[in-house]
C-alpha cells in the first residue's frame, strides 16, 4: 500500500525553506568575498591609510590614558593566537572523532588547515606591512593583511559555534551559542587594533575572509547531510513500495 502523502502547506513550506537557506548562505558568502576583494583593492591603492592611521592614534591615546587596557587586550588577543586556536581545534576534532561524528571532525580539521594556508598565501600576495613599531604595544612579526588572528578566530569560533548550535532545538540556545562565537571573533579582532599591531582594515579583511571561509565549509557539510537524509528517505519509500 502506498503511504499517505506528506505534502500540503507545511510540507511545501519546509521544502521552500530547505531551498531558501542554502541560497541565502551562498549570497552571504558572495557578499563577504566581494567585501574582501574590494577592501584588498582599497588597501593596495592606499585609500584606507588615513582612516587606519587615525584609528591607530586613537588606540595609542587610549592605552596611554588607561594602562590596564593593554593587559586586557593582550589577554583577548591570546584567544586568537596560533597555539590557542590549534589546541581548540585539536581538542574539538578529537572529541568529534570519539563521538563518531567523522564528517564534522573532517570539516573542522580541513577548514582550519586550508584556511590557514590560504590566509598566508593572501598575506604574501598582498604584501602589506604592519603599522610602525611606535604604534604597537608589542612586537608582532610577519605581514599585515588580512589579520591572521581575526581570520583564524572567525574560522574556528564560527565553525565550532555553528556546529554546536546545529545540535540544539531551541532558537534561544542556538542564538546564544552563535552570539558567543561572534563575540569571541569580534574581541580578538578589536584587540589587534587596540594593541597597534594591525591596521583596522586588516581586521575587517580578516573577518570577511574567515567568516566566508567558515560558511563555505558549513554549507558543504550541510549539503552532504541533506543528501544523506534524502537517500535514507528514498530507501524507506522503496522498501514500503516493495512490501
Amino acid at each position: 500500500m502506498t503511504p499517505p502523502s506528506t505534502g500540503g502547506p507545511r510540507g511545501a513550506g519546509a521544502r521552500r525553506r530547505s531551498l531558501l537557506r542554502p541560497l541565502l548562505a551562498g549570497a552571504v558568502v558572495l557578499v563577504l568575498a566581494f567585501a574582501f576583494a574590494n577592501l584588498a583593492s582599497e588597501v593596495l591603492e592606499g585609500d584606507t591609510h588615513a582612516f587606519d592611521l587615525w584609528l591607530l592614534h586613537q588606540a595609542q591615546a587610549i592605552r596611554a590614558a588607561h594602562p590596564w587596557v593593554t593587559e586586557v587586550m593582550r589577554d583577548l588577543s591570546g584567544l586568537g593566537s596560533t597555539v590557542s586556536l590549534a589546541l581548540v581545534t585539536v581538542a574539538t576534532v578529537g572529541y568529534l572523532a570519539l563521538a563518531l561524528s567523522h564528517r564534522s571532525a573532517l570539516v573542522v580539521a580541513v577548514s582550519v588547515v586550508s584556511g590557514s594556508l590560504l590566509m598566508v598565501l593572501l598575506k604574501n600576495t598582498i604584501g602589506r606591512l604592519r603599522p610602525d613599531a611606535q604604534f604597537a604595544a608589542l612586537l608582532a612579526p610577519g605581514l599585515s593583511f588580512p589579520s591572521g588572528h581575526a581570520s583564524m578566530a572567525a574560522i574556528v569560533f564560527l565553525t565550532l559555534g555553528s556546529l554546536i548550535a546545529s545540535t540544539r532545538a531551541s532558537l534561544r540556545e542556538r542564538s546564544y551559542i552563535l552570539g558567543v562565537a561572534a563575540l569571541f571573533t569580534l574581541l580578538v579582532g578589536l584587540s589587534r587594533v587596540a594593541l597597534g599591531v594591525h591596521w583596522a582594515t586588516d581586521v575587517l579583511g580578516g573577518w570577511a575572509f574567515g567568516a566566508g571561509w567558515a560558511m563555505v565549509w558549513l554549507m558543504w557539510v550541510r549539503g552532504l547531510g541533506r543528501r544523506d537524509h534524502h537517500q535514507v528517505a528514498d530507501r524507506r519509500d522503496t522498501g514500503r513500495e516493495s512490501a
